[in-house]
């Protein structure tokens, strides 16, 4: 293994497992940036996520990630070990996230094939400085002067405890000896290497040295003692020997498979019965085996079999927790690239146009044909389908959690460079939707919280003299209805101001000049702020000001058939809402023919089918149509008329009203006949099309035929 070892094919695991440390470490961050100091139990998530990305980026050679972790992990070895008192927190958070995004960035120029060029001096000059200070004024360690008994007193260990994973049938125990070739240099990161393959194939693994990454002493310890390990596996020995054999670094691999009692008794004699020195003389064997004997006996560390991680506080005696149960098996992931799953789903879609169009033969329709065994087969088909899009849309669906993470993020950086004070908080995040609709509603939703904090929350001052709090409130919220996910962003700022939107909407020409203000809606006046180049700040900010922010959000929402919404109270603040789309995959649809064009609209909003009588209609004198239904009065809308379309039917006791609800509103769409109820792959309109009001996509029916999509909040307004 050690002389095959190649970085070019760990590349991919590299910036995958990297990317999701740096996730769950900004999350972390975010969490309790308002608090007056990092928990225990964050402080050691964040020495433990920086651990490990110094270790893998040293295996890999990026030295500025290497060195910028390794800084940043020294800062939190501090916090965890002294406890230091008056730390400051917000600056402590800057620091981490500072190096976050390095990192990040740095991550980014790996994944598109660039160099890793950053300069990581500056941020560890500046962790160097905040480590100092922490410490004391010249670097001299304050908490030192303090009795070591107040310390651990202030700050009570947490009891860890390791619980070693269940072992099945199948498993095998084994201890592994490796012996370094003396000339070799950082053999600590040669045996890292050699813990790095074997994790693929470990169900438990555990290695002495412990700390060979962080610890440079121990490559010493590896080159004079040898390096051991412990190894639960499914794995054959003679599988171990592919991944685990002599080159130009190791000069000698032992592996003896073991009981799983001896397994549990931990590193005690792996390699004194495996190694014979027959170098030393027979007293200066003596003495070594003596003096290694006082060592173990000042010094025994636990063996695996005891189940324990010794508490954390200095000086404290180490806790064993025996016969702990044991965690049952745990899940197995893979790592897949996306660009595959759309494959699939792509494959998914043709897989269900042929579904249709096998059903829908006309072959099929002769009369007097007895099909009974071929609908049977029809009918386990069609579930085996509806089954395989289930699960792949569920491998499709991911939580809205780390987008609005995020958000988190934005609002602390923007509101300490604009100087408020703002909360923020975060409702239904575990909301889940395609992968495909939150990668296009990223950038909506940063402009969203941008504005919201910079348009939306007052100044202090601002805020004081309307009685409100200093702190401002933004809140990030999403629910699922009616197959719609709604994203909110909410502020409890001043609101939006109609007069000033009315005037700036006079002054650009957007307004007919012969209505007067109030014949406009708040709604109506609210989407004037979508429109290009429509801003009302008179000065252009970093964040806001140039009008382009809120037609982005538009633009990007059009493509996914979403919409936005806006509502305003003035003086108590602003909602704005998202409405996509679940998917833009598979959706039920209702297939409808009006003349010689099919249009589908999807199930959720169908409330129901109705067949009236010409006495039921009302004709307004402006030629607007109702329909008295059951004592209610919907509008109609007639998709012929509507779309222009020729040979549809104009007498509504031929056709069929079909009630969509959407919104809160109710409306009635009058087509000529129902086709069914259908599974629709949705397709987008070519973009040499026009964009047709009403209109989401298209699709393609058993016939062969092409059916319009119709998008029910067009075709309701």
């Amino acid at each position: 293994m050690a002389e095959d070892f190649n970085t070019d094919d760990m590349l991919g695991m590299y910036l995958f497992e990297n990317s999701q440390l740096l996730e769950n470490l900004q999350e972390i961050v975010l969490d309790q940036k308002d608090e007056e100091y990092f928990d225990e139990d964050s402080i050691n998530e964040i020495f433990r996520a920086m651990h490990t990305i110094k270790g893998s980026s040293a295996i890999m050679m990026f030295d500025d990630i290497t060195k910028v972790a390794h800084k940043l992990e020294d800062v939190f070895y501090y916090l965890r070990e002294s406890h230091p008192q008056n730390v400051p927190h917000v600056e402590l958070v800057t620091h981490v996230l500072d190096v976050a995004d390095f990192i990040s960035g740095e991550l980014d120029k790996i994944q598109d094939g660039e160099e890793a060029d950053g300069d990581s001096s500056q941020l560890i000059e500046k962790l160097d400085k905040f480590l100092a200070k922490i410490k004391g004024e010249n670097g001299v360690d304050t908490t030192e002067e303090k009795p070591k008994a107040e310390v651990k007193k202030e700050a009570p260990a947490a009891q860890q405890f390791y619980i070693a994973p269940m072992a099945s049938a199948s498993s095998h125990f084994y201890r592994i000896y490796l012996e370094y070739y003396p000339e070799i240099e950082l053999a600590n990161v040669h045996a890292y290497k050699i813990v790095y393959a074997l994790k693929e194939i470990a169900e438990d693994l555990m290695y002495s040295p412990e700390d060979i990454i962080t610890d440079e002493s121990s490559a010493q310890r590896i080159i004079d003692d040898g390096f051991k390990i412990l190894l639960q596996s499914q794995s054959t020995e003679e599988e171990l020997r592919t991944i685990i054999k002599p080159g130009y670094d190791i000069k000698k691999v032992d592996i003896y498979e073991c009981t799983a009692a001896e397994f549990q008794q931990g590193f005690d004699g792996i390699g004194s019965e495996i190694r014979i020195d027959l170098n030393s003389s027979v007293e200066e064997i003596e003495a070594k085996a003596e003096a290694k004997i006082q060592k173990e006996q000042e010094t025994k560390a636990p063996a695996p079999g005891d189940f324990v991680i010794q508490s954390k506080a200095p000086g404290q005696s180490k806790k064993l927790a025996k016969d702990k149960p044991r965690k049952a098996e745990k899940a197995t992931f893979i790592s897949v690239d996306i660009s595959k799953m759309d494959m699939l789903m792509d494959l998914i879609g043709e897989l269900v146009i042929s579904e249709s169009v096998v059903l829908q033969n006309p072959d099929l329709k002769v009369p007097g044909l007895k099909l009974d065994n071929f609908n049977k087969a029809a009918a386990q088909m069609s579930k085996i389908s509806t089954d395989l899009q289930n699960v792949i849309m569920s491998m499709r669906m991911v939580p809205l959690t780390n987008t609005f993470q995020k958000m988190n993020r934005i609002v602390f950086d923007v509101s300490r460079k604009l100087g408020k004070d703002i909360e923020f908080e975060m409702i239904g995040e575990t909301t889940e939707v395609d992968k495909n609709i939150i990668e296009h509603i990223s950038d909506p939703l940063m402009h969203l919280v941008r504005n919201s904090v910079d348009h939306g929350i007052e100044t202090k001052e601002e805020r004081l003299a309307a009685g409100k709090s200093e702190k401002g409130k933004v809140t990030l919220s999403a629910k699922t209805e009616s197959g719609k996910v709604w994203i909110g962003v909410q502020d409890d700022g001043a609101g939006l101001d109609r007069v000033k939107i009315l005037a700036k909407a006079r002054k650009n020409g957007l307004l007919d000049p012969t209505k007067p203000d109030s014949v406009y809606s708040d709604k109506e006046v609210y989407q004037f702020i979508t429109l290009p180049g429509f801003s009302t700040n008179e000065t252009v900010t970093e964040y806001s000001g140039r009008g382009v922010g809120m037609d982005v959000v538009v633009s990007n929402l059009q493509q996914i058939g979403g919409t936005l919404e806006i509502e305003s109270t003035p003086g108590e603040g602003s909602i704005m809402y998202l409405k996509i789309p679940l998917t833009l995959a598979i959706i039920d649809g209702i297939v409808m023919k009006v003349g010689n064009q099919n249009f589908v609209i999807e199930t959720g909003v169908v409330k129901e089918f109705v067949s009236v009588t010409e006495d039921m209609m009302i004709h307004d004198p402006s030629g607007v149509e109702s329909v008295m239904i059951r004592g209610e009065c919907y509008p109609v809308r007639r998709l012929g008329d509507w779309y222009h379309l020729s040979g549809y039917k104009t007498n509504v006791e031929e056709g069929m009203m079909v009630i969509l609800e959407v919104e809160g509103r109710q409306i009635c769409l009058f087509v000529d006949n129902l086709i069914g109820k259908q599974e629709i792959v949705v397709k987008p309109i070519p973009s040499y099309v026009k964009k047709v009001r009403g209109l989401s996509g298209c699709t393609q029916l058993g016939d062969g035929s092409i059916a319009l999509i119709l998008d029910p909040g067009g075709v309701s307004e």
